[in-house]
């Protein structure tokens, strides 16, 4: 059976031995917004494998980079503002991608039939066939092959 990273399945003090933290560091993550832990109904915290790694980012920045827990909060903001950009910016090129595709499906060509009708054909596609005796060919010196 597969647990997914974002099942709040740990208690508090599973995630703080995971994490190499003590249960009072991560409640006091809690209330600074560092870590949001999902609730249950009668209020206790249940912690994912995202939180646990957030958790470790934390302490990472906190004890080897030296770095202040409000600093550490203006990372995980910033971080998470990236990380909506980029799925935005995903979407964005999904939607050009298909509109795209819906404009070369659509677009129609048209030239002379051999006829001197006008007929629809595909992009990059000469009309079939020779010119009947005596229709008129438009010609173009100046044209390069």
């Amino acid at each position: 059976m597969h647990i997914s990273s974002s099942a709040a399945v740990y208690v508090i003090s599973v995630a703080a031995d995971l994490a190499g933290m003590h249960p009072q560091t991560l409640r006091q993550y809690d209330r600074l917004g560092l870590v949001s832990p999902e609730r249950t109904a009668g209020r206790g915290r249940r912690y994912s494998g995202k939180d646990i790694a957030k958790l470790r980012l934390i302490q990472q920045l906190s004890q080897v980079e030296g770095v202040n827990l409000v600093g550490i909060k203006k990372i995980i903001d910033l971080q998470n503002q990236v990380d909506a950009l980029k799925s935005r910016n995903e979407e964005l090129e999904d939607e050009v991608r298909a509109r795209r595709s819906a404009q070369e499906r659509d677009a129609r060509v048209f030239a002379a039939g051999t006829a001197g009708d006008v007929v629809s054909i595909a992009r990059g596609r000469r009309p079939q066939g020779r010119p009947e005796p005596g229709a008129l060919v438009l010609y173009n010196r100046y044209r390069r092959r």
